[in-house]
């Protein structure tokens, strides 16, 4: 094997390693979670502020929405974080994504 083809091979092996670790980075939609299924208001917004839906359970993640303070949303299911709020995935005026679940809170008491 010459020099060449040792670059090829480690480039490829250096490629192989990123893929895995993208892979490992979606990792958090699959992770330990609970079920929810009920209606929660977005609350703990300030009022000139919107609660942002992500693409992703993480801040980081690509912003896909927002909702508004007051807005009611259907919450699927939410993830257990190890650090922070946990992460519920919600639907609501045409948006469907991740949002952190301190600035929701459960309605008890709606009709349908």
């Amino acid at each position: 094997m010459n020099k060449q083809q040792e670059k090829v091979l480690v480039a490829g092996l250096c490629g192989l390693v990123v893929v895995a670790a993208g892979a490992f980075a979606v990792q958090p939609a699959m992770a330990a979670g609970y079920q929810v299924d009920q209606l929660a208001q977005v609350t703990g917004v300030a009022h000139w502020d919107n609660l942002n839906v992500r693409k992703w359970p993480a801040s980081y993640s690509q912003k896909i929405g927002a909702y508004e303070p007051g807005s009611h949303v259907w919450v699927e299911r939410c993830i257990e974080a190890q650090v922070g709020a946990d992460w519920c995935l919600v639907d609501g005026q045409g948006v469907s994504g991740w949002v952190n679940s301190k600035y929701l809170t459960v309605v008890y008491d709606w009709d349908i």
